[in-house]
């Protein structure tokens, strides 16, 4: 009997809702009967696990006491996947039709692809910039920070980056894929590794886009797959956490693949101004946190008054 064709590899923290609303997206899939399921519950302790145990029998549930994070819980599971193709998938994530067969028949239709992504849209319809990128260069990095690739996202080269001068309705050939949706064939993940656990969250698909292209595979978009996705539901209950997460995997990329570039006295710059930036976002959700506070207790002081 043929193993799955594919593995889908979903890592959930407190989304309940969502989950069971992606599993159902999913058995919309004409070819669903031939995937494997495994979800991976970073101890939400909110009844998940107790939802897939009764509503989805066909999902293996791997349970983490703890939250060991998005890489961790992955390479948990990765090395016992059957499935010839790996799907890394968001439990905030909507799956349009066959969005899961077509990537992997994308896939089969490019033997020299050894990771795909689809089309990654918002709740509203707009793309989601991020499932289809350049690597983030020093010069990449600069035209975002400075919002010049915002000012001029027509322009090429200013938004390299976030690609959003390219047509975002045809096949393209990028660097990096979002974590969100992305199908890695299993042959190349025995070549190249697992995710970089020291990566808690937030980066761990750039550095695996990065490691795949250096062992001369393809990295492609095809917008024929199209997914909804709901940006950060897990990590906005913990914003403080997630701008330290954020940094720390820019961190991490910067000096596994870019520093070797540059000299030490550069290198130290480059780290300050990654955590500058962390600080400023830290104050910024300090500061919001404070206001929401004060909102919130103005409301119940005109509520009581009335």
């Amino acid at each position: 009997m043929a193993g799955p064709t594919v593995s889908v590899i979903i890592v959930n923290w407190k989304t309940p809702e969502l989950l069971a609303r992606c599993l159902d997206s999913m058995a919309k899939d004409a070819a669903f009967s031939s995937f494997e399921v495994i979800v991976v519950d970073n101890a939400s302790q909110d009844g998940s696990v107790e939802m897939l145990r009764q509503s989805y029998p066909h999902v293996a549930v791997h349970e983490n006491s703890d939250n060991v994070g998005f890489s961790r819980a992955c390479n948990q599971v990765i090395p016992q996947a059957q499935g010839e193709y790996i799907l890394l998938l968001n439990p905030d994530t909507v799956l349009v039709d066959n969005a899961i067969s077509s990537l992997a028949g994308f896939m089969a239709a490019h033997p020299d692809c050894g990771a795909a992504g689809p089309k990654v849209l918002n709740p509203d319809g707009t793309l989601q910039h991020a499932c289809r990128r350049s690597f983030p260069t020093l010069a990449a990095a600069f035209y975002r920070v400075t919002y010049l690739s915002r000012l001029f996202p027509n322009n090429a080269t200013l938004s390299k980056y976030n690609l959003s001068s390219a047509d975002p309705d045809k096949e393209l050939e990028v660097d990096a894929l979002s974590g969100s949706c992305m199908m890695v064939r299993k042959r190349v993940v025995d070549e190249i590794g697992l995710l970089d656990e020291d990566i808690f969250m937030f980066g761990e698909d750039i550095d695996w886009c990065w490691r795949i292209k250096q062992a001369k595979w393809k990295v492609l978009y095809t917008p024929e797959s199209v997914v909804y996705h709901v940006h950060g539901a897990s990590s906005r209950l913990i914003p403080m956490k997630t701008t330290i997460y954020l940094h720390n995997g820019m961190a991490v990329f910067y000096r596994k693949h870019l520093a070797q570039k540059y000299w030490a006295p550069f290198n130290a710059l480059v780290y300050a101004a990654i955590g500058t930036r962390a600080a400023v976002f830290i104050l910024i959700n300090v500061v919001r946190a404070a206001v929401t506070r004060q909102e919130c207790a103005a409301v119940a002081n005109s509520q009581r008054r009335q």
